[in-house]
């Protein structure tokens, strides 16, 4: 199972939607939320972007 839902509190502090002390003992692999997979979801989607583009205009 892969999980990547954040949660936003009414004190506007980012969580994620698991117990992240419960979840460790029985994850295979776990991140922090916030820094957890978001800067990688951030590259792909500028990655793509370009990828597109260069597309879309015959540069590439």
């Amino acid at each position: 199972m892969i999980s990547v839902d954040i949660n936003r509190l009414p004190e506007g502090k980012l969580c994620g939607d698991v117990n992240f002390d419960s979840a460790k003992g029985v994850a295979g692999w776990i991140t922090p939320v916030p820094g957890g997979v978001g800067p990688m979801t951030i590259t792909r989607l500028v990655a793509n972007t370009v990828q597109a583009a260069e597309r879309t205009s015959g540069i590439a």
